[in-house]
């Protein structure tokens, strides 16, 4: 089972950090207010950046990595001038 690292835009330009192993499903989660808490009311959402990984402990070590990350790294990984 693959897991997916992926930062959502949030209607208020914010960003959202999350994992999971089906995108799909879990962006419907967001959109329909049962995905984070966080996101609850901030949508609509668009997809910015994914990354895959071979298991859950990869993933969560890398989405930790992003989520301590400042605004302006984060907008340089999505824009591909960083390979963090």
């Amino acid at each position: 089972m693959r897991w997916v690292v992926y930062i959502l835009e949030c209607a208020d330009s914010s960003l959202y950090t999350g994992i999971t192993t089906d995108l799909a499903r879990r962006i419907a989660e967001h959109e329909t207010g049962k995905g984070a808490r966080y996101t609850h009311g901030r949508g609509p959402f668009r997809l910015v950046h994914q990354e895959l990984h071979n298991n859950r402990a990869e993933a969560s070590k890398r989405e930790i990595l992003i989520k301590v990350m400042t605004r302006a790294r984060k907008l340089a990984l999505i824009s591909g001038s960083t390979t963090e």
